[in-house]
């Protein structure tokens, strides 16, 4: 048996007016098919649901962000350049007070360099793959060698 909190719950769900909103595929409202006027209580919850899957299929609400270009070495190398100094702070104030040492600060952040700029890369790889699974385009062709 409900609680009373439950009962009261149901009672407030079933004193408000619902209206039926259908969605056709680009995700506009329209009226309701003259087919539908008929129907009963119990198959109405099922054809809605349908609808509104059929109509989210085609788009998902969020536009695809394009990535600039494929990726490249240049770009990640650039990012590098970038990350290393705030990488180099982070670092060399991390190690313990009186044993901070400019060259094992220098040693670590090369290190971490080594591992950062090819996981970029790979990083920028997936998300431009990624992104052309989503859309379905095409990749660009490849350069051909001038040595070829």
């Amino acid at each position: 048996m409900p609680t009373k909190k439950q009962r009261r719950r149901q009672e407030k769900l079933r004193r408000h007016e619902w209206e039926e909103v259908w969605v056709d595929e680009e995700g506009q409202e329209v009226d309701a098919p003259p087919d539908a006027a008929g129907e009963t209580a119990a198959a109405r919850p099922a054809r809605q649901a349908a609808t509104k899957s059929t109509a989210r299929k085609g788009s998902s609400g969020r536009s695809t962000r394009k990535p600039p270009t494929p990726p490249s070495w240049e770009r990640v190398a650039r990012r590098g350049a970038i990350f290393a100094p705030l990488m180099f702070v982070v670092v060399y104030y991390l190690q313990k007070g009186s044993h901070r040492s400019f060259a094992a600060a220098l040693y670590q952040t090369a290190i971490l360099m080594l591992f950062f700029v090819p996981f970029s890369y790979l990083m920028d790889r997936a998300m431009y793959r990624t992104y052309l699974k989503r859309t379905g385009a095409a990749p660009p062709p490849a350069k051909k060698k001038s040595g070829d």
